[in-house]
């Protein structure tokens, strides 16, 4: 008999877990796909084997990672279905992995996919209404089950054609979630994620960051933005400099590597050489100066913040050497660390 194949969307959360495990417990090989962005666990992609090992060993699942970040961004300029509370396009964005699963199917040679949503647990995503208005925008009627809550809801292809077996699936319904822990509990799983949301769309500070690009309220405009710009207006301290100057100052030595390692052509990287402190980043200037490096007024701003935040000596900032870096290019800046208020104009707002 040829071995059924299903593929489970899989956010990692113990929804997504447990729906997977319920459909490889009735004999159906499971491929779960975890869909990265630069808003979510866009930091599995440095290390997929890794991740992958970590996901059989919890949970004995097989997981495939696919990143959607140009189809993220793009979805962002105009969601069909709007935001949530915050920069949040929940609805579009469950479309939009349903939509590329099917488009999977042939690939791994499944029959459906698997989503472990369940009926009514979040108000706006997963009211029913909301369940159908997914399957039908990402064209997938009849392929999507949902085995959490399956008995609550009309039959798909998978159970009308006895691909799996319908009684075995549940009927959960509701926020409460002791009737999923339990079932972790059967399957031996104990080491799970919170119910927390994981996506920076939903954050209610670093969301407006990321509406200020697709408003076109920021340096980098919506028909610039990129998966680096993303990640960089999430690690560090964010400056908007004078003449619309994007700065960004490590904090620690992870953003500081962090920073080092999305440095493009025409970007300016700063450091003291001599001194403990951070890394900083001018992300496309402006106005370059012939050669492609900004104008000297600009890197004296950002070369005394690259001071100011970095180790005072004996509680003191007697100035430093700033190493600026340009497309091949290094020069020196002798710098002495900026008053607060002469740059507090200068943070990035969220508000």
């Amino acid at each position: 008999m040829k071995e059924i194949t299903a593929l489970a969307l899989f956010s990692g959360g113990l929804d997504s877990i447990l729906a997977a495990r319920l459909v490889a417990s009735l004999g159906i090989r499971v491929i779960c796909v975890k869909f990265v962005t630069p808003f979510f666990d866009y930091e599995l992609l440095a290390d997929q084997e890794g991740y992958q090992q970590e996901v059989r060993d919890k949970y004995g699942l097989e997981v495939i990672l696919y990143d959607l970040s140009d189809n993220y961004l793009d979805l962002l300029h105009d969601p069909s279905h709007g935001f949530g509370k915050n920069f949040n396009p929940c609805i579009d964005c469950k479309i939009l992995m349903c939509t590329r699963a099917k488009e999977l199917l042939d690939e791994y040679g499944a029959s459906f996919i698997i989503s472990g949503e369940v009926l009514g647990q979040r108000p706006m995503s997963q009211r029913r209404d909301t369940l159908r208005v997914i399957e039908r925008d990402s064209d997938n009627h009849g392929l999507l089950l949902r085995p959490l809550s399956a008995k609550l809801m009309t039959p798909t292809l998978a159970e009308t054609e006895g691909l799996i077996d319908r009684e075995s699936l549940l009927d959960f319904s509701g926020r409460g979630r002791s009737r999923q822990i339990k079932l972790a509990a059967d399957y031996g799983i104990t080491d799970f994620p919170a119910p927390a949301g994981g996506c920076i769309l939903a954050d209610p500070i670093l969301s407006k960051r990321i509406a200020r690009i697709y408003n076109d309220e920021f340096v980098i405009k919506a028909n610039e933005i990129a998966v680096t710009d993303i990640r960089l207006l999430l690690v560090g301290r964010q400056f908007v400099l004078p003449g619309e100057h994007w700065l960004i100052v490590g904090r620690n030595e992870k953003e500081n590597t962090i920073i080092e390692g999305f440095a493009e052509e025409g970007d300016t990287l700063l450091y003291m050489p001599d001194r403990p402190g951070p890394a900083a980043l001018l992300r496309r200037p402006k106005n370059p100066k012939q050669g492609g490096g900004p104008e000297k007024t600009v890197l004296e701003n950002a070369a005394a913040l690259v001071v100011r935040y970095g180790k005072k000596v004996q509680g003191k900032d007697p100035g430093a050497e700033v190493l600026v870096s340009c497309n091949g290019e290094s020069e020196t800046i002798i710098a002495v660390g900026l008053a607060d208020s002469l740059f507090s104009d200068w943070i990035l707002k969220t508000d």
